[in-house]
């Protein structure tokens, strides 16, 4: 790997040059801010992502609240929370979405590993950070489970960087990471305190604190009553859907090398998509729903091109169903309207606090659904989750969609493997989108940083500024 000393040095001359009108003027500094919006990506463990579904365990891992992946084998946690003391450089950031390992499959159906980390929070404090994190886990050998809130599981290695002084947004890319004690025991005792982990990339936004509002002197309130709704009418609905991970994977990876691109309204909250304005029909004593979506989303790539658009939702007894029009530009065939995509679960339609919802309901494609990806899949495989939310009152508000912040971040994107060299075909898709993510981890993992001065020196966005050359963690 190329040296990015002379690019350091070069970065770190520029901001010394840097006339002092364009750094953060210091009366902006020291007002604490909020963290509103981010992301933090990490991949755990790669070598124990292998392990759980390798030859061994022959297991698999689910995402959950809306985690994503992104890059070579990285967990992505979204919708940052939390404060920022530019200041002190005083920092806590808590991100949203889990993941759960599970292998080792018994007779009677149950897992010996069974592992699941959700909401990590970072902490940052006198120089020194720690990644917690809610962790379950069955203890290997017992099988005893134990859950516990906010484990401090990793310590951070911020040598040599300073958290003090910075703008929006917040990035640190590439921070060593290690197993802590009392991460060891909740990690199910596969590894020992102070064994090296994936390291940790994270970009936050922050805002100046908002001053609390005093309440008016006249004592007024406002009317909040609910004007009822007649059977039939609702105010607002949308539905969530990813399609399906690996697929979304495969589109990115290394040999479709692709992308997706939507319209119409459509919204992406990396783990899924969104499609929103929701018209239609709803009953809540029979608990049925018919309902048309705007947006679409467009994947294309070597050898694809595959659209889908007027998505429709329909419940009945206690089962929904998702359809699309589905337009295969690649496979040369006429558009093929109000597909039944995938059916999923949906028992309870009762509104609550105004929303009738369905929430990450497994689903499983359809046979049409199959035709209409070409066969790359077969009826019955399972697909992305489906969530779906139905406002029936003037006050009801949706599901915000996961917020990863803002773009222009210095997170890490690990280059993918050159040794994939792969064909692609219907029965490849699982295993090239695999090959496709395998991470990049390893020595000058701080390249990104060193080259995030050059953003520094020239905008003042990032708050991580390297102050001398250092090491990345040796391999796994």
């Amino acid at each position: 790997m190329p040296s990015f000393r002379p690019l350091r040095a070069f970065a770190v001359a520029l901001l010394m040059a840097l006339p002092v009108a364009l750094l953060p003027a210091a009366g902006a500094q020291a007002a604490d801010r909020t963290v509103q919006g981010g992301r933090l990506d990490w991949g755990i463990k790669s070598s124990f992502q292998s392990y759980v579904t390798g030859p061994i365990a022959h297991g698999s891992w689910s995402l959950t609240g809306g985690a994503a992946t992104v890059g070579g084998s990285q967990f992505r946690f979204h919708s940052a929370t939390g404060t920022y003391d530019p200041g002190t450089g005083a920092f806590r950031a808590g991100f949203s979405g889990g993941v759960r390992f599970l292998g080792h499959r018994k007779t009677d159906g149950t897992y010996e590993l069974d592992l699941t980390i959700s909401r990590p929070t970072v902490r940052i404090s006198g120089g020194g950070g720690t990644l917690y994190a809610d962790m379950t886990s069955k203890a290997k050998g017992s099988g005893r489970v134990t859950t516990a809130s906010q484990v401090p599981l990793a310590a951070l290695d911020l040598s040599g960087i300073t958290m003090a002084g910075g703008g929006s947004p917040v990035a640190l890319a590439n921070v060593p990471a290690k197993l802590t004690s009392t991460g060891a025991t909740a990690f199910a005792g596969y590894y020992t305190a102070g064994t090296p982990l994936d390291p940790v990339s994270l970009s936050v936004d922050v805002a100046a604190k908002k001053p609390v509002q005093k309440p008016t002197s006249d004592g007024a309130k406002k009317d909040t009553k609910t004007e009822p709704r007649a059977a039939g009418a609702f105010q607002d609905a949308a539905v969530d859907w990813g399609v399906r991970r690996t697929y979304r994977e495969y589109v990115t990876g290394s040999i479709a090398q692709g992308r997706w691109a939507l319209s119409g309204g459509a919204q992406d909250g990396g783990a899924l998509f969104r499609f929103p304005r929701g018209k239609g029909s709803y009953d809540a004593a029979k608990r049925t729903l018919d309902a048309g979506f705007a947006g679409s989303v467009r994947f294309t790539g070597t050898g694809l091109d595959l659209t889908l658009s007027q998505v429709t939702v329909r419940v009945r007894d206690g089962r929904g169903t998702l359809s699309a029009d589905v337009a295969d530009a690649a496979a040369g065939r006429a558009a093929m309207k109000a597909v039944p995509l995938v059916t999923f679960a949906a028992k309870d339609l009762t509104p609550k606090n105004g929303l009738a919802s369905v929430n990450e309901a497994p689903a499983t494609l359809t046979s049409e659904g199959a035709k209409a990806f070409g066969s790359l899949y077969s009826a019955g495989t399972a697909m992305d989750p489906v969530s779906l939310a139905v406002a029936v009152d003037r006050t009801a508000r949706l599901p915000a969609l996961p917020d990863l912040g803002s773009e222009a971040t210095a997170s890490a994107r690990p280059e993918p493997s050159a040794a994939t060299s792969r064909t692609a075909g219907p029965a490849t898709e699982d295993a090239a989108a695999s090959a496709s993510s395998a991470p990049s981890v390893g020595t000058g993992t701080y390249a990104a940083i060193g080259a995030g001065l050059l953003v520094v020196a020239g905008l003042g966005v990032l708050v991580v500024r390297r102050r001398r050359g250092a090491a990345g963690p040796g391999g796994h």
